[in-house]
């Protein structure tokens, strides 16, 4: 089976990118399998997304030399990835244990290919469901006095099991902006999407006693600024007056469970391209 790749890029607009590009892989003696394309008027910027494969993974070096060359011409912001390689994830998680469940079963039942690599946590609550999958699990508490100590274990972790994704699968500690520069690009986290309105405790209560008839959930980039980085996907419900607090919460942890998987599926296969600070997904 011949290896395949994804080039994903984005430079300034300008005729004959495609074209180059396309002409460069057939000169490689790759095939395409799947291109997507986006030019944004607004910040006039091109965005690609090219699915190919290759007579040998031993050729992908020199592709390599060429694309640079060609990236330089454009200006190209690029990136050429193993379709096949799996991405490997740590996911973090706090006392709401939804969305790390669907994790980690849509991971073993091969519903999402990726591999959970650890579940860290500054509670215990889930090292018996973490280990029930064969995922190693470590608590790592943290309070105001030693959160500095905290986060370089997490950095730790990550660099010792090569993780290629950070997951907040409901992690309810806020990330120091040092952490959230370290895992820029590559740390996704999941909220209910009320806010900025019903801050704190029991959103799903309070949005219940005002009355809501739309609940969701939205997941994007970690940056620095509080739940304002880069949107990747986003979710909604219906609910009435017949419901209870209980059955918003159910509701919005379903939704948030699914948005969760949808923008951790998008990562991996290498659909998202920022566009300052909006993204591109391809679907």
């Amino acid at each position: 089976m011949r290896p395949d790749y994804i080039l994903t890029l984005s430079c300034p607009d300008r005729t004959g990118i495609v074209y180059r590009v396309s002409g460069l892989l057939f000169e490689a003696g790759c095939n395409i399998l799947d291109a997507q394309q986006f030019g944004d008027e607004e910040s006039g910027r091109f965005f690609l997304r090219v699915h190919f494969d290759m007579a040998a993974a031993g050729e992908a070096a020199g592709l390599r030399g060429r694309l640079g060359q060609l990236g330089a011409e454009y200006a190209m912001d690029w990136q050429l990835h193993d379709a096949r390689r799996r991405a490997r994830l740590l996911v973090l998680v706090s006392k709401q244990g939804h969305c790390l469940n669907d994790l980690l079963f849509r991971a073993h039942s091969g519903h999402l290919r990726v591999d959970i690599a650890a579940v860290a946590s500054n509670h215990p609550d889930f090292a018996t469901l973490a280990g029930s999958y064969g995922v190693p699990f470590h608590h790592l508490p943290v309070d105001a006095a030693n959160r500095a100590q905290q986060e370089r274990q997490l950095l730790d972790l990550v660099e010792r099991e090569r993780i290629d994704l950070v997951v907040l699968a409901r992690y309810m500690q806020i990330l120091s902006p040092q952490l959230c520069q370290a895992l820029a690009g590559r740390a996704i986290n999941i909220h209910h999407s009320f806010l900025p309105s019903f801050k704190g405790a029991q959103p799903y209560h309070q949005a219940h006693a005002r009355g809501v008839k739309i609940i969701g959930a939205t997941a994007h980039y970690v940056t620095s600024d509080l739940d304002e980085g880069p949107i990747i996907e986003q979710d909604v419900a219906r609910v009435d007056h017949a419901m209870t607090p209980r059955d918003l919460v159910r509701l919005g942890s379903d939704t948030e469970s699914l948005v969760l998987a949808r923008a951790v599926r998008r990562h991996v296969e290498h659909r998202i391209l920022l566009n300052g600070h909006r993204t591109v997904v391809f679907r």
